[in-house]
């Protein structure tokens, strides 16, 4: 009887090690990512100007360069500085093997429109304006918000004389690229941050007709600190290097546009309004990846970080601490909606 016993003992050990074997050899693996698999998740990022603006085009740059550390993403550039290539590039790229593709900026707006829905299975991600589809998610920026801090940057340095180049006159500048609706919501933005320190501020604006003319963006400029401005914005992409040529030749200053650039000529950019098109590029190659990518509108403004201001380290001490704190006050009631900045015709207000 013992015997028995010790024999079903035994047989009972063994069924329960072997269905333990079974268990563990049912557990499902973790999902691979591209990585595990080899498989390269590939970006197209076709632009409508160049690359080495130093601004709008190289911050989405920065992008996917981050994704291919971080990622591990394969990325292939297509620049388009002719406006007839536009279509015909971002076509190009939605028939060879891309994951997704992102198009920038506003002015391929209408290639967008006619090149995506002839693609519905591709994944389209638009840069700085809206184009609706069941394939296009459409990200823009809150640049009046941005543009209302640097407004009242300049309204609140302008007469700081401390500063060498610095005049009592309350006169301050701002230069565009192209006439488009996007920089005239930078340029709202802009006055109504400068009127909102000092509503006798007066606010010179001009546009360049072109993104890629650093030769005008310098000679508009230097033609507004003529006229007693001390201090002028860059909002004009590769124009813009023009734009903080004369800051430096005429010893004034400049603040920058969506890329950090403040060290371009250190002492004489008071900030840059970062627009950041490098974190929207990374967040939307990160969905995809994780398959969570949706269509539709998305905004980045000054709420989750998506505008704002650099912290100004170059200029260190040259930017008076009251100066930074009146900012970091404006910035929240700007985020918490106590102060709301107009757009340029309702321009970006769409929401997702």
């Amino acid at each position: 009887m013992k015997k028995s016993f010790k024999i079903l003992a035994v047989c009972l050990s063994l069924v329960f090690m072997l269905s333990l074997v079974a268990g563990c050899g049912s557990k499902q693996e973790p999902a691979k990512t591209s990585k595990d698999t080899g498989k390269k998740f590939k970006v197209a990022y076709v632009i409508s100007n160049n690359l080495g603006d130093k601004s709008f085009f190289d911050s989405g740059y920065a992008g996917l360069e981050r994704a291919k550390k971080e990622l591990g993403i394969e990325y292939k550039v297509i620049q388009s500085a002719n406006s007839a290539d536009w279509e015909p590039n971002l076509k190009a790229a939605a028939e060879e093997d891309y994951d997704l593709i992102i198009a920038a900026a506003s002015q391929m707006h209408d290639a967008v429109k006619n090149v995506a829905p002839q693609f519905p299975d591709k994944k389209f991600v638009y840069i700085d304006d809206v184009v609706e589809g069941n394939n296009i998610a459409s990200i823009t920026f809150a640049q009046n918000e941005g543009s209302f801090l640097a407004g009242a940057l300049a309204a609140l340095m302008t007469t700081h004389t401390e500063l060498p180049g610095m005049n009592q006159d309350k006169i301050v500048g701002w230069v565009g690229g192209a006439d488009i609706a996007v920089l005239h919501d930078f340029l709202i933005g802009y006055e109504q941050g400068a009127k909102y320190i000092d509503p006798s501020t007066k606010v010179l604006s001009s546009f360049a007709g072109s993104f890629s003319d650093p030769a005008k963006g310098k000679e508009l400029t230097l033609a507004q600190y003529s006229q007693g401005a001390d201090i002028v914005m860059n909002v004009a992409s590769a124009t813009g290097v023009g734009i903080l040529e004369a800051a430096k030749d005429a010893g004034k200053y400049a603040i920058g546009v969506d890329s950090d650039q403040d060290g371009v000529y250190p002492g004489h950019i008071l900030s840059s309004m970062l627009k950041r098109i490098d974190n929207s590029c990374f967040d939307q190659i990160r969905l995809a990846m994780e398959k969570n990518w949706k269509a539709g509108h998305f905004e980045y403004g000054l709420k989750n970080k998506g505008v704002g201001l650099t912290d100004m380290t170059v200029m260190g001490d040259k930017i008076p601490k009251d100066v930074r704190d009146k900012l970091a006050e404006i910035e929240k009631k700007v985020a918490s909606g106590e102060i709301v900045v107009q757009h340029y015709e309702n321009f970006g207000v769409k929401k997702k």
